[in-house]
């Protein structure tokens, strides 16, 4: 059974963004619908990873020195002591707002990401190519003795292909892709109502790296490498459902 509010509403109700109204209605139909239930433990779970993940280095006092100075000549006080530190952000003036601004771009700049890289940011945005209609994918089957072979001749290497329909990650079809100027593999399967992008791709040096697992604008992402394979699992699934899947191909 499919729940309509499990795409449309219940992420307005995690969030708090609901009036008190739809809010207890919701939690009348969570009381009976097993799949919001599901759902909302997904996020809720995904919250709780995030919130106990190492996504974040403290800045060095020379970091935090260099924003300061920022931060005055921004704000035109010339330099800002460490009161006026903590509680600047609470004033709302044109200086703080541009101090603000002078903040973000320092930190934008001097800080990279650990969420991302530009690998991973290339594979969403692949992923978010084929769902486009018509580009899902080239073959279409469940079958993986048709899957597989239709890469022969395709590809300079072999990908693995598996069906989990069992396991609750059916095989719907591959194609072919292009992730940071080479042709990838790209494995479809489904979850629910979610697509599901496994790209497969031999490793090669001087390859930028990437982070094992991460989200961006509501696409979360799992990437591995086994022996000299390379593997990114790409979808608006719940991440414990990306990770699932990666233990199901390699255990």
């Amino acid at each position: 059974m499919n729940c309509e509010l499990a795409q449309t509403t219940i992420h307005g109700y995690f969030d708090g963004e609901l009036d008190a109204v739809r809010s207890t209605e919701f939690e009348r139909h969570l009381e009976h619908c097993h799949e919001c239930q599901s759902v909302l433990e997904s996020i809720e779970s995904l919250r709780t990873q995030l919130q106990q993940s190492d996504l974040y280095e403290h800045a060095s006092p020379q970091l935090r020195e260099k924003v300061r100075k920022q931060l005055a000549q921004a704000a035109g006080t010339g330099r800002l002591s460490a009161g006026h530190w903590r509680r600047w952000f609470l004033v709302p003036t044109f200086g703080a707002m541009a101090a603000a601004a002078a903040v973000i771009a320092i930190i934008l700049f001097v800080v990279p990401s650990r969420t991302q890289s530009p690998l991973s940011a290339e594979l969403i945005d692949a992923h978010v190519r084929s769902l486009q209609p018509g580009h899902l994918m080239d073959v279409e089957s469940t079958d993986q003795h048709t899957v597989k072979p239709w890469f022969d001749g395709k590809l300079d290497f072999v990908p693995p292909v598996s069906d989990y329909a069992a396991q609750g990650f059916p095989l719907v079809g591959g194609r072919l892709d292009v992730v940071d100027g080479h042709n990838v593999a790209a494995l479809v399967y489904s979850r629910r109502k979610h697509y599901i992008n496994v790209f497969v791709w031999p490793y090669r040096e001087k390859e930028p790296g990437f982070v094992s697992s991460g989200s961006r604008q509501g696409y979360n992402w799992v990437a591995w490498q086994s022996g000299d394979m390379r593997f990114c699992v790409v979808s608006d699934a719940a991440l414990s459902d990306l990770r699932e899947l990666k233990d199901l191909i390699h255990p």
